[in-house]
């Protein structure tokens, strides 16, 4: 199977079959739900730094250190990972958000903690860009969706890690929380360093050449893609809680239930759409579906908005499973079209972009809401997906990846 940049064929059973590949891929998982636990889930930490005598701007600013520092990096680490593999990328940058955690939980005033996060952010992408690149490496064409949607579900089990043991550990005081953060990345830098194995590269791909696959536009139609899915996903994330409680008179307490089931469902829709590329052969085909789906939904909630709490309620949440459905099934087409050569480099750039729009988002949508009411903005929102259906490259992947 060619690969623009590179290639990854099917042609190492040895490598493809047996018990090791899952051992690789439950270490990676682990290493980016705990890398996500701490770059996500500091929110829950608040009610600690408020207690600390912090302003909310001043919390805020903090919130988002860990984010800017794996803004930064995440594309040099990914090049580190193409160079000198994943093993020894996942295990470095663990080691050293370990080291950053340890400083943020000794910080002795506002300033030092947040260039602790900063740092531990930026060591912790290591994670996103190597443990992507394992799968491709790891797992067969019929397979690597899947795997690649297993490994996706890591953002929300870190945040849901986040939010059952930060808030009860810290209380008062901050040390608690980051030192349970500190000691669950050390664990698992140990369990990655035991247990991840770089993939054994093919006659192959060792001889593939370095040609950079972004000359072609193939890669860039996936990112741009793939930006154009994120307003919906972080919109929903962002706003449907207030939505239900401000426009349809739900309390917080049984929105927020809803919406957690409404997220474990979301970790199902991911699994989904992973195995249904690979039954079809295809990333791309039901990348475009789904955007279809995501837009259909979003002009959905939009219009539900004056239909009542019934319809409101019940196209929110459906909005909200499929919106996050799609993630994976990008990032196998990023890694597969960039080839293993430039896979860690491709994921990188793709992690980059998507999360820089994420952080664009709240603010953005938070204005338009204010200007124009929930409904509106939901179904404005509406024509980023159904852009996004005309961008998704399909006939490049049958023509490039021979499928």
């Amino acid at each position: 199977m060619t690969r623009g940049g590179g290639s990854t064929t099917d042609a190492r059973p040895e490598e493809f079959s047996g018990a090791r590949r899952w051992v690789v891929l439950a270490a990676g998982m682990v290493a980016m739900t705990t890398a996500c636990a701490f770059q996500y889930g500091l929110p829950y930490l608040m009610p600690a730094l408020r207690g600390d005598g912090l302003s909310l701007s001043q919390a805020g600013i903090l919130m988002s250190c860990p984010i800017a520092g794996l803004l930064v990096t995440l594309v040099a680490w990914g090049a580190a990972a193409d160079r000198w593999g994943e093993r020894k990328v996942l295990g470095s940058g663990l080691a050293l958000a370990t080291l950053a955690l340890t400083g943020a939980t000794l910080s002795p005033n506002y300033h030092a903690l947040g260039v602790s996060l900063f740092l531990a952010g930026a060591a912790g992408a290591s994670v996103h860009a190597a443990s992507g690149r394992l799968v491709l490496g790891w797992f067969a064409t019929h397979e690597r969706g899947f795997a690649m949607a297993v490994r996706q579900t890591s953002q929300p089990l870190g945040i849901a890690i986040g939010a059952l043991t930060l808030p009860t550990l810290a209380g008062d005081e901050l040390w608690p929380g980051l030192l349970f953060l500190t000691t669950l990345c050390l664990l698992a830098t140990v369990f990655v360093v035991l247990a991840v194995r770089d993939p054994v590269r093919g006659a192959e791909q060792v001889a593939a050449s370095p040609r950079s696959p972004y000359r072609a536009a193939t890669l860039w139609r996936i990112h741009a893609a793939s930006v154009l899915l994120i307003p919906s996903q972080f919109g929903i994330a962002t706003f449907a809680l207030a939505y239900l409680v401000e426009d349809h008179g739900w309390d917080p307490a049984p929105a927020g239930h809803a919406l957690a089931i409404a997220a474990v469902g979301g970790a199902a829709a991911r699994l989904l759409a992973g195995y249904w590329s690979d039954r079809v052969s295809s990333r791309l085909r039901p990348l475009r579906w789904v955007a279809l789906g995501i837009g259909g939904l979003m002009l959905a909630v939009g219009i539900g908005a004056l239909a009542g709490p019934v319809v409101a309620t019940v196209t929110v949440l459906l909005a909200a499973v499929v919106s996050v459905s799609p993630n994976g099934l990008a990032f196998t087409a990023v890694a597969e079209h960039a080839g293993y050569a430039w896979a860690g480099r491709a994921l990188g750039v793709q992690n980059t972009l998507q999360n820089a729009c994420a952080a664009a988002v709240p603010p953005v949508l938070g204005a338009t809401i204010g200007a124009l009411g929930y409904g509106s903005t939901f179904a404005v929102i509406a024509l980023f997906p159904l852009t996004a259906v005309a961008l998704v490259p399909v006939a490049a992947e049958r023509r490039q990846l021979n499928w």
